[in-house]
């Protein structure tokens, strides 16, 4: 086990050399793409032919040279982050991640040094424990996938930490927090149909712009603790870690192990390992049942006819004169049923059990924007 930590230390660090990352800095940066020749899958299975695992590794397509191309995105010194996040008080801790904590602080926008509260700007700074192989596998795969993606509705990296085993990286404040606030908890007002509908397009544009890549991305790990909300709830795609690209944008390699959240991820995937845009269509399926039923999608406190959400309400979702029955009642039966029964069809055909028979996330955004 010694060996594959040290393998891994002189890989991470060879590719990660600071002067490497002050020229990548330079680079012309991009809006709403991502470059062609792009594969941080490559890089990893690169990784796991030194470490000697590939458990949670993903296969790749094309040459790992090209993986550390970032754009605009800059390194942010320990002490920096440790100012701004005034020594990581426990009063400023936002959330705690799969893999460590998330921490508030304040930054200045331009030099990127920590700034006082109220000066600068807000950023969320999400530690890594650097002990974790995989969490090192999911914080380079992060880094590589944001400093590409440039898009409205996917949260934005505004620089990252890498010195000795602390592994950081700080992205923009999300005031409101993730959906799962708003749609499951008692002490947030709950969301309006309009702000529930506003959500689905803002995550719908997110998921089609990544789905139409020249080289498709994944998401693999798309749910509502995934979708953060700004100030005015234009909401944003989050989590990298486990995302997936690939010219074919079809993964079927069981030797990976499967990822993802219960309840969200696509029968195929789980049943044959195989990986497509569908899967993620398949989650969306799933958030819209939230957004519709303000019930999470798998519930181990309700009774057993009702803890996996899909089950329990896919059959009333077809039928105009039971829908109301799985409606959030928190929505208090203020929504035009015409809109309702168009979104309930839609969340059925992306939870068909055929993938073919889902609509593609460019499908959805138009659908949605014509209602």
């Amino acid at each position: 086990m010694s060996r594959i930590y040290d393998n891994w230390e002189r890989l991470v660090a060879a590719v990660l050399k600071k002067e490497e990352l002050r020229r990548i800095a330079l680079c012309p940066s991009f809006d709403c793409s991502i470059s062609t020749d792009f594969s941080v899958d490559s890089y990893l299975e690169d990784v796991s032919a030194v470490s000697g695992t590939c458990e949670t590794i993903d296969p790749g397509a094309s040459s790992s040279s090209s993986v550390l191309s970032y754009r605009e995105v800059k390194p942010i010194e320990y002490t920096e982050i440790k100012k701004a996040t005034k020594n990581f008080r426990h009063d400023l801790v936002l959330g705690e991640g799969g893999f460590g904590p998330v921490f508030k602080g304040w930054i200045d926008e331009d030099t990127l040094n920590a700034s006082k509260p109220g000066f600068g700007i807000a950023v969320a700074a999400k530690i890594w424990r650097s002990e974790l192989l995989r969490g090192r596998h999911e914080w380079l795969k992060e880094l590589n996938y944001l400093s590409q993606l440039r898009h409205p509705n996917i949260i934005k990296l505004m620089g990252y930490c890498k010195e000795e085993d602390n592994l950081i990286l700080v992205y923009e404040f999300m005031p409101k927090g993730s959906l799962v606030n708003h749609l499951f908890t008692r002490w947030h007002q709950s969301l309006s149909w309009t702000t529930r509908i506003k959500v689905a397009i803002d995550v719908a544009r997110g998921l089609s712009f990544l789905h139409e890549t020249e080289i498709p991305v994944i998401h693999r790990c798309f749910h509502t603790a995934h979708i953060l909300l700004d100030a005015e709830f234009n909401a944003k795609l989050s989590d990298f870690g486990l995302a997936w690209n690939h010219p074919t944008g079809l993964m079927s390699d069981m030797s990976t192990r499967l990822m993802g959240t219960y309840g969200y991820a696509a029968p195929e995937y789980i049943a044959t390992g195989h990986l497509t845009t569908k899967c993620d269509v398949y989650g969306y399926g799933v958030v819209l049942l939230e957004l519709l039923c303000g019930r999470r999608a798998f519930d181990k406190n309700r009774g057993a006819n009702e803890e996996n959400l899909v089950e329990w309400a896919k059959p009333y979702l077809g039928d105009n004169r039971k829908l109301f029955q799985v409606m959030d009642t928190k929505l208090e039966d203020q929504y035009p049923l015409k809109q309702t029964r168009k979104v309930a069809m839609l969340a059925l055909r992306c939870l068909s059990n055929m993938p073919k028979l889902r609509p593609s996330m460019t499908e959805i955004l138009v659908a949605l924007e014509q209602l």
